[in-house]
C-alpha cells in the first residue's frame, strides 16, 4: 500500500477532489449524529463548490490530502482561522482543521501520514489546537500524539453539536 500525502491547490482537479471527501466525510461522520434534514442543509448550504474555491484560495488556509494507492483517501486544512481555545491566548497557533478519512481507508497508517505531515507543516508555531465533536474517535489519536483536551466545551461551527478543543504545545 503506497501513501503519499499531498498540498492540493485550487486547480480544476484539487476542487473535484476535495469536493468529494468533504461531502463523503461529512456523511460518514456526521450522519450518525444529526437528523438527515439538518445534515442535508449543512451540505447544500456549506459545502459548496464557491465556498470551498474561495477557503482553497484564502491565505489563511494550506489544504492537505492524503492518497492510498493513488485514491484519495482523506484530507486536512491547516488555517488560522476559527475559535481559538480560551487557553490560547499568547503566542503563534495554528489550528488543524477538518482532519478526516474515509471509512474505507481507516488505518493507522493513513492516519498517522495525514497527522505527520500536518504536525510537520505546524512545526513553526508555539501551540496547534482542534475543534471535534465530543466522542470522535480521531480524538484519542491525538491525544496519543501530546494533544491535550481543554476544559469546558463549545458548538462544533453551525451544527448542533458539542465540541471539544485539544490543545499540543510546541516540543522544546
Amino acid at each position: 500500500m503506497e501513501i503519499i500525502t499531498k498540498f492540493t491547490v485550487a486547480t480544476e482537479q484539487g476542487v473535484d477532489v476535495l469536493m468529494e471527501l468533504t461531502q463523503a466525510l461529512t456523511v460518514e461522520k456526521l450522519g450518525p449524529l444529526l437528523a438527515p434534514d439538518v445534515l442535508d442543509n449543512h451540505i447544500r448550504h456549506e459545502l459548496t463548490k464557491e465556498k470551498l474555491v474561495m477557503e482553497l484560495n484564502s491565505m489563511s488556509n494550506q489544504w492537505l490530502v492524503v492518497y492510498v494507492d493513488g485514491r484519495a483517501a482523506g484530507y486536512a486544512r491547516i488555517t488560522s482561522k476559527g475559535q481559538r481555545p480560551a487557553s490560547l491566548q499568547g503566542g503563534r497557533s495554528i489550528r488543524i482543521a477538518d482532519f478526516g478519512i474515509l471509512a474505507k481507508y481507516n488505518t493507522s497508517a493513513v492516519y498517522m501520514a495525514l497527522l505527520d505531515k500536518c504536525l510537520s507543516v505546524c512545526r513553526s508555531y508555539e501551540n496547534i489546537w482542534v475543534q471535534e465533536y465530543v466522542d470522535h474517535p480521531v480524538l484519542e489519536l491525538l491525544e496519543e500524539h501530546g494533544f491535550v483536551q481543554q476544559e469546558g466545551s463549545s458548538v462544533l461551527g453551525d451544527l448542533p453539536l458539542a465540541s471539544v478543543f485539544l490543545v499540543r504545545r510546541a516540543i522544546e
